[in-house]
């Protein structure tokens, strides 16, 4: 499908008829049965907060280590639906966390669009040359995406919530036009800033392409989603090209799915902006990096913007006292705020294990 240019037509739509309906609107009524992660997105201050931590399947673990070399290449392993279920289920059951991400990446999209995407390993992604007239969705190449999802749903324990994820349209079309992971992306950024019709023209088909990747791990049985903006703090003009795009897909699919809570991360967003980001785009909860201020945020964001986040992952990878400190730190910051622990980006793979378990261990306790 394609939709017409999200900023003028999604956005103006979303303003004049959606938005000031969903701020009237109360969230979801909670349950007793409700389980604690969704009870934190409807608003509910839950004490010990529920925890996850993002790339929580991943390379720490000795488990997922083994799998890996049996899968071959990484892209075979988040396609591969009895592999990528494993991954995504070994955290929850080492750990006893409160929900469970699906192990995927936010490339996939890029290539469901057709792109060449490729993992080097010890050299990240690779991407292809960048042909914006030949991009085309094709959505059984993440078909078996949405088989792990099933896999993963019906194997869950009962209060364990299952998050699917895609990046925002910023981060994605940063990668499509580096055709590498980076620090800055000069030429996605010169793009933006000198080409905006062209970049826009990008950004509508990972908007598509986004929403299609979106709304099947929905159909499967994802029950949250978070959209990764890993790279929104190096965008030149984050009210156009982060919170507007990002704005339409959640639009969009709580129109759809209104029962859907989403969880947005604009990593290194800062302060500036954050506050305009939780309020335009109108997610459930903003995801902080650990670069932000949580006594700050739990003051400044919408109180009805639950927080997520924001421990430093070298700290975990420490452990010892530094990281007891830290934990009870952030915990005073977000006291009578709806919070989810979470790191503020994902675990090294450096971490010990024990550490992970030592942390859910200090926040089960408070």
């Amino acid at each position: 499908m394609t939709h017409p240019h999200y900023n003028i037509y999604y956005i103006t739509i979303y303003y004049i008829y959606i938005k000031p309906i969903w701020t009237e609107t109360p969230r979801p009524c909670i349950t007793e049965a409700m389980k604690p992660l969704l009870s934190v997105l409807s608003g509910n201050p839950l004490t010990p907060p529920p925890l996850w931590l993002m790339r929580q399947a991943g390379r720490y673990l000795p488990e997922y280590r083994e799998l890996r070399e049996k899968a071959g290449d990484f892209l075979s392993l988040c396609l591969n639906p009895d592999m990528a279920a494993e991954v995504t289920l070994q955290p929850v059951r080492r750990f006893g966390v409160d929900a469970a991400i699906l192990f995927s990446d936010i490339l996939v999209v890029p290539y469901m669009l057709g792109q060449e995407v490729t993992y080097q390993e010890g050299e990240g992604p690779k991407l292809g040359p960048l042909d914006i007239q030949t991009l085309k969705p094709d959505p059984q190449k993440i078909a078996p995406i949405y088989e792990t999802v099933k896999k993963v749903k019906s194997a869950l324990p009962e209060n364990c919530t299952l998050i699917g994820f895609a990046g925002s349209p910023w981060t994605v079309a940063c990668y499509m036009i580096e055709g590498k992971s980076g620090t800055d992306f000069p030429e996605a950024r010169r793009m933006s800033r000198a080409d905006p019709a062209a970049f826009e023209k990008i950004m509508d088909k990972v908007i598509d392409a986004t929403l299609t990747c979106l709304e099947g791990q929905i159909e499967a049985g994802a029950e949250v989603i978070q959209l990764f903006d890993s790279w929104a703090g190096k965008c030149d003009n984050p009210q156009r090209w982060v919170m507007e795009p990002t704005a339409a897909i959640v639009m969009i699919l709580k129109a759809k799915y209104p029962h859907i809570p989403i969880i947005g991360f604009p990593r290194n967003l800062g302060p500036k902006y954050l506050n305009s980001y939780a309020i335009q785009t109108s997610v459930n909860a903003v995801s902080l990096d650990q670069s932000a201020d949580l006594a700050w945020a739990a003051t400044a964001l919408p109180k009805k913007v639950a927080l997520q986040g924001n421990l430093d992952p070298d700290i975990l990878r420490e452990g010892g006292e530094k990281m007891e400190e830290a934990v009870k730190n952030i915990l005073h910051s977000v006291e009578n705020h709806p919070f989810i622990f979470n790191l503020g980006h994902g675990i090294n793979k450096e971490t010990p294990p024990e550490n992970v378990a030592r942390l859910v261990e200090l926040v089960r306790r408070g």
